[in-house]
């Protein structure tokens, strides 16, 4: 019986020791995924009581760090001090960069001047709220009432009421 108490006690202690807790060794994770998400918003900002920029979305996942990314696309309006429509701007994806305050449209992007009747169509475009400023690296085309001017770069405000092309291409008509 004693080899057996013996046989006992040495496999529990060989049990006790090899479950020891182990503390300190890690560092929790933090959570980098979405704080939060919406679906099918309509959002207005406004400037003396004026609606100046009308936002429509699907969908809008805001993560900690103030990054907004709108992954089934959204559409802005621009609205001048009197409340009219001047120009419009729609993407397929985008995504807001809250340190730089600077949008980025992806996929079919389309602006649209309603008072010019003018359209640039891009695959990438950036925009600063703060400089009301639009710009691409990327291939534009610009639509308007009797010409199509292609190229690639562009700097413009988001009216587009004034624009400069990188490298443009095409026949197009230069006025004096």
């Amino acid at each position: 019986m004693y080899p057996m108490i013996r046989l006992l006690f040495l496999g529990t202690l060989l049990f006790m020791t090899s479950c020891k807790v182990k503390e300190g060794t890690s560092e929790p994770l933090e959570y980098q995924g979405p704080l939060r998400e919406a679906d099918d918003v309509d959002m207005l900002h406004s400037e003396n009581d004026r609606v100046r920029i009308k936002l429509k979305a699907k969908k809008i996942i805001e993560f900690k760090n103030g990054d907004r990314e709108f992954p089934e696309g959204l559409y802005l309006e621009f609205y001048d001090p009197q409340g009219k429509l001047t120009s419009s701007l729609k993407a397929n994806n985008a995504y807001y960069f809250k340190k730089e305050n600077q949008w980025r449209g992806r996929g079919k992007v389309e602006v649209k001047n309603m008072e010019k009747h003018q359209q640039l169509n891009t695959e990438e475009l950036f925009w600063n709220p703060a400089t009301k400023k639009i710009f691409t690296e990327k291939f534009v085309t610009i639509n308007m009432q009797t010409e199509v001017i292609y190229g690639t770069g562009l700097d413009a405000l988001q009216d587009l009421s004034t624009y400069t092309i990188k490298k443009p291409e095409g026949d197009f008509e230069i006025k004096d």
